[in-house]
């Protein structure tokens, strides 16, 4: 495993809202190893986008391990231009809640070689965006039957 590439939603309806996650594990070929969604519970659009990365970040140790995580190269990409350029240092974290979520991202890259956020726009992030759905829409099924 030379480079892992993961994709990142996290999404909330009503902000704050029912909110979930979905994340896209792909080899360097763009190839998708794993997919995930999870449903949060009440978030803003922001939390869920931390709790993305740092889902995915959690994941990849938990998959290959710590010993390969170490040693891997691994770029996360999300539609989230508010979350990647905090982590990168370039927007103040000012929100408690973000601040406790960002810490934890902060110290969950330490496991790795390199971490890198990217930037993309939705459009590239459609897989990820569709797991949160995905998820949000179960939810709302799974209250409907009881």
């Amino acid at each position: 495993m030379k480079k892992l590439i993961i994709y990142t939603d996290g999404g909330s309806r009503g902000n704050p809202g029912p909110a979930a996650i979905g994340v896209v594990v792909c080899n360097e070929k763009l190839q998708p190893i794993k997919k995930y969604s999870e449903f949060l519970g009440e978030a803003t659009n922001n939390e869920a986008e931390y709790q993305a990365v740092i889902f995915a970040m959690e994941k990849i140790k938990a998959l290959f391990g710590k010993k390969i995580a170490k040693n891997s190269e691994v770029e996360i990409r999300s539609d989230s231009e508010f979350l990647v350029k905090q982590i990168k240092g370039e927007y103040k974290v000012l929100d408690p809640k973000i601040q406790i979520l960002f810490l934890k991202a902060w110290n969950l890259r330490l496991d790795f070689k390199r971490i890198k956020l990217k930037f993309i726009r939705r459009e590239k992030n459609q897989q990820a965006d569709e797991l949160v759905n995905e998820a949000l829409d179960m939810q709302v099924k799974s209250r409907k039957l009881f």
